[in-house]
């Protein structure tokens, strides 16, 4: 009879404690699932937010813009005229950027080749290499560096000539680029005037910054080297332009006359994005159009400070 009280209050015990054991483990799950929920409406509120603010920017603005807004973690994204074409002025150096670093990996240039400058290779615009003498040498690194950070045209021309127009416009389809082509070397004006062009879409850009975040422009390699050279950007009076300093951001601009664009990836503590928004405008200036990339931009950034 002891024997089997004793068992009785051990299987009574051993029933409790799995009751308490899968009783708090089904309480921690639905707390989580209760959590995940409100996080997930609480998201789902701010991003309408977003989209309600974007939209009504893209209504006050006098000019045409495309422009893609996506969250790297949901893939939610935001979309105005993502495919219409836009001529890329600098924003085409992202691309070749990515194909000279591609180029690099495959072989068919090294990095650290010091090229020396030449008077025929100088070209007016952006950049500082034009001031140089010539007879300075630069490794091919440190050329696609200034080409971006800078901006620098005679850079471009320069790498663009080492690997070759036909290469680059073969390694953009290979990224899964649509409409980005270059018809004509960036600074090349006088071909410009004569109605040749070079052309993006924001859909082209966005989907090259996602690439490379996710590291799959070329390889791992490639990409890391793309992201490296887009943070140091030296211009931030459009995408950074109201965010917080210490947020890091990996951009290039592009900016010619009728035109102004940004395009970027930006890292934050609650999430990381892609912005993209180019523009064409017919102002004397393009002071409006940086300004309505710098707000779309912190629309975009306070729908992450929204969120806990």
């Amino acid at each position: 009879m002891k024997t089997k009280k004793a068992f009785l209050f051990v299987a009574i015990g051993v029933f409790l404690s799995a009751a308490v054991y899968f009783g708090q483990r089904y309480y921690k799950e639905f707390q989580r699932s209760a959590q995940e929920k409100l996080l997930y409406e609480t998201r789902k509120t701010a991003w309408q937010n977003l989209r309600q603010r974007a939209n009504a920017e893209i209504s006050r603005f006098k000019g045409e813009a495309g422009i893609i807004i996506k969250d790297l973690r949901t893939g939610w994204e935001f979309a105005h005229d993502k495919d219409k074409l836009f001529p890329s002025a600098s924003l085409a150096k992202i691309p070749l950027m990515a194909a000279c670093f591609l180029a690099a990996e495959q072989g068919r240039v090294k990095l650290d080749r010091n090229i020396a400058l030449k008077a025929s290779d100088k070209l007016t615009g952006s950049g500082v290499l034009k001031d140089m003498p010539a007879g300075t040498a630069f490794s091919v690194e440190r050329l696609i560096g200034l080409m971006i950070y800078d901006s620098d045209n005679t850079a471009t021309n320069i790498v663009t000539n080492l690997v070759g127009i036909d290469y680059l416009n073969s390694a953009f389809k290979s990224f899964g680029l649509k409409n980005t082509e270059l018809s004509r070397k960036i600074a090349d004006y006088k071909s410009r005037d004569k109605g040749i062009e070079n052309y993006t879409t924001a859909e082209d850009m966005a989907l090259l910054l996602e690439k490379i975040y996710g590291k799959t422009i070329g390889n791992k390699n490639v990409s890391d080297q793309c992201m490296r050279v887009l943070k140091l950007t030296r211009m931030n009076d459009r995408i950074p332009k109201y965010l917080p300093p210490e947020v890091s951001i990996a951009h290039k601009t592009g900016l010619e006359k009728g035109v102004c664009h940004d395009a970027g990836v930006v890292f934050t503590r609650r999430g990381d994005f892609v912005v993209v928004v180019l523009t064409r405008h017919a102002n004397s200036s393009s002071l409006n159009s940086k300004e309505f990339i710098a707000k779309i931009s912190l629309h975009a950034y306070e729908y992450f400070s929204r969120l806990q």
